[in-house]
């Protein structure tokens, strides 16, 4: 029992990433990013052919998650732009139709060029007892990582004064541009944070074992998933919604089968539109 659970707080932790980057673009521009999960199998690729050529896994990593910001970036600064012209839930349904044509053209390009690419960091070193459990090394520095990124994204957001703008376009566009902010450069920083998120994801994810180039449908399931328990918009929240449904997942797996473990946390999500429609800590 204690050993599914940690397995599942390591998975929640990731989990919880991918909330946050859908919960961050979502809570700043009104856009549900539907291709959020093949971004996160963008960075595993890149990650995985520089290491393949002979790159450091360090520098590799850290150039997979610049990609994948870039990448986010330049999202923003292309497709979303038509988006930002509309309002309300013309918005929110153009944003829709326009991520997912993406994410089929980043899954079908990946899938074409790289059929078997997959990204598989090993952490060599003897396993560590936690509260009496051998965990996996590469699992303790996944969850270390996506600890850390949480961290300082609170602090980011809390402590920054880039960050206290973020806040105040999140919740008065028209009068962050009066005090002189631009929210349409805030707009494209915050898509490429999300990008980078979505590397950490990558990295996160490849220390427990392998990330294949089909998994960023599922990845965008389980990112919309937290970030709906969450709340849309709260990063705490979505954080908070990946951990729980982590250990949701890992107990279901074990004690039901994988094959329903979807359906649980689709359920999840569905309960709590109804009970709490602006989610664990959404205001």
């Amino acid at each position: 029992m204690r050993a599914v659970i940690l397995d599942g707080l390591v998975l929640g932790l990731a989990f919880g990433l991918l909330g946050v980057g859908m919960t961050l673009v979502y809570g700043l521009a009104g856009v549900i990013n539907l291709a959020y999960g093949q971004i996160v199998v963008f960075a595993a690729i890149v990650i995985s052919l520089l290491m393949e050529d002979g790159m450091s896994t360090l520098l590799a990593a850290v150039l997979g998650v610049l990609a994948a910001a870039g990448l986010s970036a330049l999202l923003d600064l292309t497709l979303m732009r038509p988006v930002y012209r509309e309002h309300g839930e013309e918005r929110t349904l153009l944003g829709l139709l326009l991520t997912l044509g993406a994410a089929f053209v980043i899954a079908g390009v990946l899938t074409w060029r790289y059929p078997d690419g997959a990204l598989y960091i090993f952490v060599d070193g003897d396993p560590i007892s936690v509260i009496g459990v051998p965990m996996a090394v590469g699992s303790l520095w996944a969850s270390a990582m996506a600890l850390v990124a949480a961290v300082v994204l609170l602090l980011f957001f809390g402590a920054t004064t880039f960050g206290r703008g973020v806040r105040s376009v999140i919740q008065d566009e028209i009068g962050a541009r009066l005090v002189g902010i631009n929210p349409s450069f805030v707009r494209t920083v915050i898509f490429a944070v999300s990008g980078a998120l979505a590397g950490v994801v990558a990295i996160a994810q490849s220390m427990s074992g392998p990330l294949t180039v089909n998994a960023g449908f599922e990845l965008t399931t389980f990112a919309l998933i937290v970030a709906v328990v969450g709340g849309l918009g709260s990063v705490a929240g979505a954080f908070l919604a990946g951990v729980l449904l982590g250990v949701v997942n890992a107990l279901s797996a074990h004690y039901i089968g994988q094959y329903i473990t979807t359906i649980i946390l689709l359920s999840a999500a569905a309960l709590t539109i109804l009970i709490r429609p602006r989610g664990l800590l959404g205001r």
